[in-house]
């Protein structure tokens, strides 16, 4: 069956149907990893996004459910150039398309996804329909793409109740802004004792589990519109419980302590973004995903300094908080699949918490 995708500056792209026929408004963003399909649709980040894939055959290998980061995928809609209907791999449970049917997840493929990612690079994201109708109407259809926005999105990906994953080692707080589960992984690997606690959980509840070390994990969404959540933030900065923050948990942590944020044209959204660490001068590959940043001149001096940078753009990538055991990346450093260069920031954490915990 015959699909389209529908850009709102009027752009129409035809294609074919795969996964779920049904028809989805979404923002249209792109990313540029070469693997790991799979990962990048169970990624929270991406909720009310349709993600169009650079990388031209996606579905070779099938669906590895064990590699999934979260319970389903999130996409609104999956656009990609050839879609593999057979995959070759022994660890396969399924093929791609039938894993979006089963979601309910609707895809188009056999549309040039190179074109449309440079639109998107020359005039940035933007709202989209895919449908299969071929009696479309763009004088009604245009002004609903150009008014769509994600909304309520961390409401919609974090869980509902407070889950515990045991361990021998420092007591891990996890706020679940749209948490993927290699966070969690990563902290159990080292022996961490996680907690994971849905997003609106009071920081008063937190804290008085007596946690050693409290991690804000990544998510969808506008940073800004999180107010019910940047207010508990604030009061975890002020307690001396060291923290560490991952993408949007570092931008809620900026906000909270008087930084600004703004919306990027294009984002990042690949697992080959170089970012380089301003104390050594090394430039680490890192994987990301995201749509907002803080603002470089909105960060008080005496709250925060920069600690990474992107190379290819110079924005922020990385905040140390002064006279405070917090620290806050952009990036991914529990990427899986993806480069895993600045895994070594899970380790400092362990140290910092255990460091606290012995003064």
């Amino acid at each position: 069956m015959n699909a389209f995708l529908i850009l709102e500056d009027g752009h129409v792209f035809k294609g074919k149907s795969f996964g779920a026929q049904k028809e989805v408004i979404c923002e249209v963003v792109f990313n540029t990893s070469m693997t790991g399909y799979l990962e990048v649709l169970t990624d929270p980040s991406y909720q009310g996004q349709g993600v169009v894939m650079t990388y031209p055959l996606i579905g070779n290998y099938g669906v590895c459910l064990e590699d999934a980061e979260s319970d389903r995928p999130w996409h609104s809609a999956f656009i990609v150039r050839e879609i593999s209907r057979m995959s070759s791999n022994f660890r396969r449970e399924e093929e791609l398309e039938a894993y979006l049917k089963e979601h309910d997840i609707p895809g188009i493929c056999g549309v040039d996804t190179r074109a449309i990612t440079k639109i998107l690079r020359e005039d940035g994201c933007m709202g989209g329909m895919v449908t299969t109708n071929p009696d479309y109407n763009l004088d009604e259809i245009l002004p609903k793409l150009k008014a769509y926005r994600v909304t309520n999105a961390v409401k919609t990906v974090t869980r509902k109740e407070k889950t515990h994953v045991a361990g021998d080692g420092p007591k891990v707080a996890l706020l679940d802004l749209g948490t993927k589960k290699n966070i969690i992984r990563s902290l159990s690997k080292r022996g961490c004792d996680v907690t994971v606690y849905p997003a609106f959980t009071s920081a008063e509840e937190i804290l008085g589990d007596q946690p050693d070390g409290i991690m804000l994990s990544n998510g969808p969404g506008d940073p800004k519109e999180c107010t019910e959540i940047i207010k508990e933030i604030k009061k975890l900065y002020d307690s001396d419980v060291p923290i560490f923050a991952i993408c949007l948990g570092h931008q809620l942590m900026a906000l909270a302590t008087g930084a600004d944020t703004e919306k990027m044209r294009w984002g990042h959204r690949g697992g080959n973004h170089p970012v380089k660490d301003l104390a050594t001068g090394r430039v680490y590959i890192s994987s990301q995903n995201h749509g907002y940043v803080i603002k470089n001149e909105s960060i008080p001096k005496d709250v925060a300094e920069v600690s990474f940078i992107n190379v290819n753009d110079r924005t922020i990538e990385g905040l140390n908080y002064k006279n405070k055991k917090i620290r806050t990346v952009q990036f991914h450093p529990e990427a899986c699949p993806g480069p895993q260069d600045t895994a070594y920031l899970f380790d400092e954490f362990l140290d910092v918490m255990k460091g606290a915990k012995n003064a």
